[in-house]
């Protein structure tokens, strides 16, 4: 079964979702991504114990440090679901795309004056060859 999600979602597969740390789901913020989301096992059925329960609680304090400096915390979320549930998978993907996409671009960016990234490098480039023409 090929199911497809938005092109935009990136994937990164790691053994557990408890070895996601805060700084990592900052970073990639940071980096110019508008939105992350965690995908992990149903809660109670983790093969590393309580993994996903971890990745849970880290999520939950990466959206209180995003609410305390003024970013819509809803750029990060945790999700759980069966490893066999591709189906919801797509709907999950497609569903926080669409929140990011209506939050619009990511107020972060790594160091000061930098270049927008992903979707909002392309508004920016389409409006600089606007004015140029």
């Amino acid at each position: 079964m090929r199911l497809d999600y938005p092109p935009n979602v990136k994937i990164i597969r790691i053994p557990c979702t408890g070895k996601v740390d805060a700084l990592y789901l900052l970073k990639a913020l940071e980096d110019g991504a508008d939105g992350v989301y965690v995908a992990g096992c149903e809660e109670g059925d983790c093969h590393f114990l309580k993994g996903n329960i971890r990745a849970k609680k880290r999520v939950g304090y990466v959206k209180s440090i995003l609410k305390d400096i003024g970013i819509h915390p809803g750029r990060v979320e945790m999700y759980n679901l069966s490893a066999a549930d591709g189906p919801r998978f797509v709907d999950i993907a497609r569903e926080f795309t669409k929140r990011i996409k209506a939050l619009g671009p990511s107020p972060i960016r790594t160091g000061a004056g930098s270049e927008p990234v992903g979707d909002a490098a392309g508004e920016a480039k389409a409006g600089a060859e606007k004015k140029a023409a």
